[in-house]
């Protein structure tokens, strides 16, 4: 009779214990902004163009571009889960991207920033927004890989 007493508590635990998570490393900011940083030899024109072409490349929408502050904001097309509607709850997920274009000295710098959004809301009109800020070094790689090959096209 114990046993079967012990069931549902060994089954809350094992449930629970499944769903933690590894804890992310903490990145220093320095760290951050050398991850999302890289310089070019090209000038600010070029450079502006083709972080606009590689967002829009990556499936991005442009929502706002000003080349005289270097600022460049996109964002993705959004993802709804079905599922969460049957249950009279929105679950939709995103990712905005920010471009930010200077010239320092001789050299055009270039900072991407990506982050995930997800936002949550009931039937009841209540609403949740969670945003993550995205610092995988392979995603930041791979869009600077694709600017630096769109500027050389430029050149």
């Amino acid at each position: 009779m114990t046993r079967i007493a012990l069931l549902p508590v060994g089954l809350v635990l094992v449930l629970l214990t499944g769903c933690a998570q590894a804890p992310q490393p903490t990145l220093l900011p320095l760290q951050i902004q050398s991850l999302q940083t890289r310089e070019y030899q090209a000038g600010k024109d070029a450079v502006f163009q083709a972080v606009i072409s590689v967002f829009q490349d990556l499936g991005y929408t442009i929502t706002n571009a000003d080349k005289d502050t270097g600022l460049i904001s996109a964002e993705s097309a959004a993802q709804s889960d079905r599922a969460s509607q049957l249950w009279g709850y929105t679950d939709v997920s995103q990712t905005k991207a920010t471009g930010f274009v200077e010239t320092v000295g001789g050299v055009t710098r270039v900072r991407l920033n990506f982050v995930e959004v997800r936002t949550k809301s009931s039937t009841y009109g209540q609403q949740d927004r969670q945003d993550t800020p995205i610092l995988d070094a392979v995603i930041y790689r791979n869009a600077f890989n694709k600017v630096e090959s769109a500027i050389f096209l430029r050149s």
